[in-house]
């Protein structure tokens, strides 16, 4: 086994090569200069490419609009957070002292300094991410455009983003390990190495600061982009008949800046949680069930070093891209390839690190206490392997894998679930291709369910609840490429708008940044169903933490406070999912008539004569969704919290389970509706659809190949300057729009949010045992209703 000394620097040391790679990429990226025409004095120079310092000019120019823009949300969503921050250090300050017991209010101060530096480190992360984005977005854009060669461009504007995910992704891994470390090494010098559950119970709020944190970034960030995206969808092109990211619309920042709220500082905060609650879960079971692990520095810190030994795979399988090798990106066939290879080879090589991991860090048997306790009190122990325990990881790992796969097969246009629903489209138009999207998404759920299923049975025949908390750090251990690929698909997304907007004849220059971009879809895909697999998981290792510590053996569900506790936690997702929806709508609405105002106020915009103002609708954007984001996320924080104060931890034992059940297959199925959606619209966008001349497509028995033709978009511009479709393939098209504007809040709001649902719900479970355990726990079941509370209970158990 590795000394207490050797485990303390891997944990210092992983996080710093995290740093270091994260910052070389930086400087790398920054090396790209954007010449203005103030840098060149004026002087109308020819560059690369064709570009003009005209050309430059406007893509520097546009870049810091979505920069400062990005900016400007950024800081306003976090003055709401602090906001919301103190007050609920208040709160846990407040109940966990009063819950009482022997030093309540110093674990009290504790949990607050721990939720604290889990939230400004989730903001810290989330600030990372958001700006490195938006200073690589130009720089992409330059690379596609500024070389001759087509291979060249595909080349360099590949890696320019890929570097700009690598900072991402790296430095937000980095800084949650660093922080958590340090915090934990910190509290315990003031409460003493000896008592180890007391000491994890405070830790354990490390992981609430943070998933708080990603509620709001989740939920505010998603309402902001599909706010924007909708809103610029409905009046530029329905109603307008403009092209994607045309300049005369006033919405097209708002949607470029919500690409990197929603996509990049959202989905950030969310692993970054996923990673806090996960690493916390395995401490407080740890702590409480195993003696061996608790006597050992480096067995209790195995959780973390997961993530380290994780880090360094991904540093290592990240450098194949940057190097070009086995090959680089060089056209449209292989840019998917490359990205996916990512994902294979992280895990291939995670494999084997978490054999060695497990050997050297695990003593090489040890003992795990089962819920239940003999004849005598004490609790029955379970011997297990360390090599058991890294085989929990494996599965862990490989199943995020499966689960990610199987969401790419749901929402690529390459499967045929998503030409299905095309098809739907040129048949039926939009209400069959909305009923075709809705029967896609439900299907989707089916494979990753028994997937689940599957490892959490293995994980916690092998190891309990610790094995399951394992498993949830398995899939999280290859974070910092899954947050790369993440980023990388904004910033090429963004790279396309800022070429779009910046130069007159961009076809050429926009084909390969929308190759980047649908590579970047794809990938993201399979990152959501990462999100979601992590989160299901973290959440069941929290649930096990929550009963561990609440002394709760076994669940009843056929207790009378069990039940409905159970109902109400399988209705809270859908509740959830009605709130953020209709706050998309409302948000949608305000920046609907903000542009519409802004084009009858001054018809010289659609005529491409004066520039909108911008600004204002990322001001309508901003304050639309930092008000409509509180009451969801209020609904999430306070229901746990309410539930065990009001109805007591049998109530509680009921909710949890019942949020994750439909909250699991929630996320699932709206994310892939909407993804699939989203890719039917861009199948029939992308020429790949075949239709005849009545619109009946290829591969269908009425099929005439006779007058056989590719939908595709005619690149002459109307008089009203902008590209049509033949009269049977707009229809098509437009029945693709609206269900692509339907899917938008599912799969970019509603859908990620759910992961915060479950996972934030179960960690505030387990900071809040002290008080539910408390007189202050279960006023109504416990205390006034005490002799009307009936239940059928175990034989052997108490009534729980």
């Amino acid at each position: 086994m590795l000394s207490d000394g050797t485990a303390s620097l891997l944990c210092l040391g992983f996080p710093m090569i995290g740093f270091f790679w994260a910052w070389y990429n930086q400087k790398t990226v920054s090396k790209i200069k954007i010449f203005t025409k103030a840098e060149r004095h004026g002087e109308h120079m020819p560059l690369k490419g064709g570009l003009t310092l005209d050309n430059m000019d406007t893509i520097a120019t546009i870049g810091k609009r979505i920069s400062d823009g990005a900016k400007q949300f950024l800081l306003e969503e976090y003055k709401v957070i602090a906001m919301f921050a103190a007050l609920a250090a208040v709160i846990i300050y407040t109940l966990i002292g009063l819950a009482g017991g022997p030093d309540s209010w110093t674990n009290a101060k504790f949990s607050v300094i721990a939720f604290l530096v889990g939230a400004t480190a989730s903001c810290i992360s989330g600030a990372i991410g958001m700006m490195i984005a938006v200073y690589t977005n130009s720089r992409t854009a330059h690379e596609a455009a500024v070389h001759e060669m087509e291979e060249t461009k595909y080349t360099r504007a590949f890696e320019t983003a890929f570097r700009g995910g690598i900072v991402m992704g790296f430095g937000l891994t980095s800084v949650g390990m660093f922080s958590l470390y340090i915090m934990i090494q910190v509290f315990a010098l003031y409460l003493g190495e000896t008592d180890k559950i007391r000491l994890y119970e405070c830790v354990a709020a490390y992981g609430l600061g943070g998933s708080s944190v990603a509620c709001f970034g989740r939920v505010g960030g998603g309402i902001f982009t599909k706010a924007a995206d909708v809103g610029s969808d409905l009046c530029g092109k329905v109603v307008a008949g403009l092209d994607e990211d045309d300049k005369r619309n006033p919405g097209v920042i708002a949607d470029c800046i919500g690409d990197n709220v929603g996509d990049i500082a959202g989905m950030g905060s969310d692993l970054f949680g996923s990673f806090g609650e996960a690493t916390c879960a395995a401490l407080v079971v740890s702590a409480y069930a195993s003696p061996e692990l608790t006597s050992s520095h480096s067995a209790m810190m195995y959780p973390l070093m997961i993530t380290g030994v994780g880090t360094l795979v991904c540093v290592v399988t990240s450098m194949c891209v940057t190097s070009g090798w086995p090959t680089p990106v060089t056209g449209k066939h292989n840019v998917e390839i490359v990205l996916k290879h990512q994902l294979v080879i992280s895990t291939v090589l995670n494999t084997f690190a978490m054999l060695f991991l497990a050997e050297i860090a695990l003593p090489d048997t040890f003992s795990i206490a089962k819920l239940v306790k003999d004849a005598q009190g004490n609790y029955l122990m379970v011997q297990v392997h360390s090599w058991e325990a890294a085989f929990c990881v494996i599965m862990g790992l490989w199943s995020g894998l499966c689960i990610g796969y199987i969401t790419e097969y749901y929402t690529s246009n390459r499967h045929a679930p998503v030409v299905g629903i095309a098809r739907a489209c040129t048949m039926g138009g939009a209400a069959t291709n909305v009923i075709s999207g809705l029967a896609v998404g439900y299907t989707s759920t089916i494979v990753p369910c028994f997937v689940m299923a599957a490892t959490m049975y293995v994980s916690f025949n092998l190891c309990l609840m610790y094995g399951i908390a394992l498993a949830a750090l398995g899939i999280l251990s290859t974070m910092s490429i899954g947050l790369t690929i993440d980023a990388y698909g904004p910033i090429a997304d963004n790279a396309g708008g800022i070429v779009e907007m910046s130069l007159e004849d961009s076809h050429e220059i926009r084909a390969v940044t929308d190759c980047l971009d649908a590579a970047g879809n794809t990938t993201a895909a399979i990152g959501k169903g990462f999100a979601i697999a992590s989160a299901a998981f973290v959440a069941v290792a929290l649930y096990g933490a929550f009963i561990t510590h609440a002394g709760v053996p076994v669940v009843n569900i056929v207790d009378s406070r069990v039940f409905p506790g159970l109902l109400v936690g399988a209705m809270l997702p859908y509740w959830f999912s009605g709130w953020t929806m209709n706050s998309v709508g409302i948000a949608a609405m305000k920046m609907v008539k903000e542009i519409q105002r802004q084009y009858r106020d001054d018809p010289r915009i659609l005529k491409g004569e004066v520039d909108p103002d911008y600004n204002r609708c990322v001001a309508v954007a901003t304050q639309a969704s930092l008000a409509e984001m509180v009451p969801s996320g209020l609904l999430v924080m306070l229901s746990p919290i309410v539930c065990g104060i009001v109805f007591g931890k049998e109530s509680l034992c009921g909710m949890l389970p019942g949020s994750m059940a439909s909250g699991v297959q929630m996320a699932i199925s709206m994310s892939n509706t909407g993804g699939a959606w989203d890719n039917a619209k861009k199948y029939i966008e992308c020429g790949m659809m075949v239709t005849d001349s009545r619109g009946i497509m290829e591969g269908d028995e009425d099929f005439d190949r006779s007058s056989q033709h590719t939908v595709k978009k005619n690149w002459k511009a109307t008089d009203k300057g902008y590209e049509t479709y033949h009269a049977k393939d707009k229809d098509a098209h437009s029945a693709a729009v609206i269900g692509d504007t339907v899917g938008d809040p599912m799969k970019d709001t509603s859908g990620p949010a759910l992961n915060i649902l479950i996972k934030l719900m179960a960690i505030i479970s387990v900071v809040f045992v002290p008080v539910v355990n408390s007189n202050l726990g279960g006023l109504l079941f416990d205390n006034l209703w005490k002799d009307f509370i009936q239940c059928a209970s175990v034989p052997g158990t108490q009534c729980a």
